[in-house]
Order: C-alpha cells, then sequence, then structure tokens
C-alpha cells in the first residue's frame, strides 16, 4: 500500500506538468529572439556560394546543349553505320569528359532515345558494341566506387 500523501508535498502529477510549463516558458523567448535576428544583407561567403553556383548551373547547361545536339544527330540525321558509331563514340567521350551525366539529363531517358533509333531498324553490331561500350562509360562515371584505392584492390 502507498503511503497518505502528505499535504505539505504536491503530487507528482502537478510537480511535472509545472516543470514542464515552466521549460517550455524559458525556451520561448530564446526561440523567438533567434527568429528576429536575421541578416538585412548577404555576407561574403554567401555571396561567394551563390557565384560558384551559377558558374556550376552555366558549364552544367553547356554540358546538356552538347548532349541534346549530339542525342538529336544521333537519332535524326545518322543513317550510316559508321555515322552512328562515331557518335556513339563521341557521345561516350562527351561522358567522360563531363564525369558523368549534366543535370537535366536522365540515364533511362538518353538510353529510351537511343533504343528508339535501334528500334527503327538498322542497327549493326559494331553500332550496338558503341552503344553498350557508352553504357558501361555512364555507369562507370556514375559509380560511387569508381574512387576505389588501385593498390588495394580489396
Amino acid at each position: 500500500p502507498a503511503p497518505p500523501p502528505d499535504d505539505k508535498q504536491p503530487p507528482r502529477r502537478t510537480m511535472l506538468t509545472t516543470s514542464f510549463a515552466a521549460l517550455t516558458a524559458l525556451a520561448t523567448p530564446l526561440t523567438a529572439t533567434a527568429l528576429e535576428t536575421y541578416l538585412t544583407e548577404p555576407t561574403e561567403e554567401f555571396k561567394e556560394s551563390e557565384r560558384q553556383r551559377m558558374e556550376f548551373r552555366k558549364k552544367q547547361l553547356g554540358q546538356k546543349a552538347q548532349f541534346v545536339k549530339l542525342l538529336a544527330r544521333l537519332t535524326g540525321e545518322s543513317s550510316t553505320e559508321e555515322e552512328l558509331v562515331n557518335d556513339l563514340v563521341e557521345l561516350r567521350a562527351l561522358v567522360k569528359e563531363t564525369e558523368g551525366l549534366p543535370l537535366g539529363i536522365k540515364k533511362e531517358d538518353m538510353y529510351k532515345v537511343i533504343r528508339s533509333k535501334k528500334a527503327k531498324g538498322f542497327w549493326p553490331t559494331n553500332v550496338e558494341i558503341a552503344y553498350q561500350g557508352m553504357k558501361s562509360e555512364v555507369a562507370y562515371q556514375q559509380s560511387p566506387n569508381r574512387d576505389k584505392d588501385m593498390e588495394n584492390p580489396l
């Protein structure tokens, strides 16, 4: 059996609710003042970060334009085996140069465009070899394990 409550001590529930309310009251002014303080002018670090972001975005848009132009040529203009192979080799070199795909070009979407050309009929063995080489280059460039320690293969 529990001992009878002492009239001089408050019950536990009352202690918990009052202490919780006191902690909340103490924390509220801190967050309110933190929200009120903001910068009116951007810092130099922020300006530098924004400049780097814009440079990166411009570079990515230029790379995307190269990819789009090459894919359009591959699917629209190229009709001989030599032209198709050259376009796929050039696409592979572009993937290697840019170390992957630029922003705005998805791997699966690019493959769908190329496969649509393949489905139209003329797709010799050498073109398929070049296509598979380009796919393997994309996979390698997008792999998270490509920076392995070459001296220690394990």
